[in-house]
């Protein structure tokens, strides 16, 4: 869909302490090997300091960049991954009163990985639509540091399960960046993949099951569809989605300046994305991402906040985010660069 009037004033993000793959004690030799294979160079651990708390740091720091004030924050999404607050709690409403924010609304928007851009869609809607919001605050975080689950070996060696946190002010006057199009969609004859054969029923006990994502996907290639029919389905349907939003910003490929991706093995980008769009090599921002790992939903705004602030992007360049996550889901955006912001000087 063609987007006219939102823009995103603002970013903030908070990372906790950095380790190199070679360095870190987690990984064994072939683990260390295929994340060196893959340019993946290192995540950051956050420890004992929950997602929700990053969650608030960053906002903190999106809203002190921002041109508005806490008090004209008027609406809150965020984007869950992992474990946020116990069942039957609800991670926004913690975060707005860490804030000390207004008694707004707000959504958990539980997309995984593409969170983010699931979050700025919904504000997109929420400030042209008939809920006519000023300024929206999209937040998402993650702290996959728990015994029950091993960022070194529990999802592969294509990604790095990294914590962080990201938010983003978001309102209809402008900002650094004009979103010009975006578009989503689930191709539902995967969701088995991160299912695999697990009840839907309540945990029965196990904590071990709570998040064997990688166990599940493993599941679903030994049993299911192979690897090479499965990579082949995703990477057409991806590949629609991103498409759309490059005609529906007025677009071809060839005006693309600039492709974000989540924080994935370049290879796989290459393969799945450039090659297939006809867009080189050297338009994708990915080094400083590889450094970052794979922080849920957080990876594509982390590295625009970063590319912004080193000048890797430049005022007039058109961006493309794209992001998928468990479902299976895709979202992709066209931003447009308008100028540079005063937190980036």
């Amino acid at each position: 869909m063609q987007v006219n009037g939102v823009y995103i004033d603002s970013l903030g993000v908070h990372l906790s302490e950095w380790v190199s793959v070679a360095d870190a004690e987690g990984p064994g030799d072939y683990e260390r090997g295929e994340f060196t294979a893959a340019g993946l160079t290192g995540t950051h651990v956050a420890g004992d300091t929950p997602a929700v708390d990053m969650a608030v740091l960053a906002a903190r720091s999106a809203v002190e960049r921002s041109a508005v004030d806490l008090s004209a924050i008027d609406s809150h999404i965020h984007g869950s991954v992992y474990y946020q607050v116990p069942e039957g709690a609800y991670a926004p409403g913690y975060i707005l009163r860490e804030l000390g924010a207004g008694h707004i609304p707000s959504l958990d928007v539980q997309q995984g990985c593409d969170g983010v851009l699931g979050a700025l869609e919904t504000a997109a809607g929420q400030i042209t639509g008939v809920a006519r919001r000023q300024n929206v605050l999209l937040t998402t975080a993650t702290n996959f540091s728990s015994p029950l689950i091993n960022r070194w070996r529990d999802f592969g060696t294509s990604s790095l399960y990294s914590d962080g946190a990201l938010a983003a002010v978001v309102n209809g006057r402008g900002g650094f960046a004009e979103v010009r199009s975006m578009n989503s969609g689930t191709l539902h004859s995967l969701e088995q993949w991160h299912r695999g054969q697990e009840s839907l029923l309540p945990p029965d006990g196990n904590p071990r099951k709570y998040f064997n994502v990688g166990e599940r996907s493993q599941y679903f290639v030994d049993n299911v569809m192979g690897f090479a029919e499965l990579f082949e389905t995703f990477t057409k349907f991806d590949l629609g989605v991103i498409n759309d939003s490059i005609i529906d910003a007025g677009m071809t490929a060839a005006d693309i300046s600039k492709v974000i991706t989540i924080n994935v093995d370049k290879r796989m980008i290459e393969h799945a994305l450039l090659r297939p769009l006809g867009i080189p090599a050297d338009r994708l921002i990915w080094e400083y991402g590889a450094s970052v790992g794979h922080a849920g939903g957080a990876d594509i705004l982390i590295s625009l906040e970063h590319a912004v602030r080193t000048g890797e992007v430049q005022v007039g360049d058109h961006v493309l985010v794209t992001s998928q996550g468990p479902g299976w889901v895709c979202s992709s955006a066209v931003l447009t660069i308008r100028e540079q912001p005063t937190w980036a000087k």
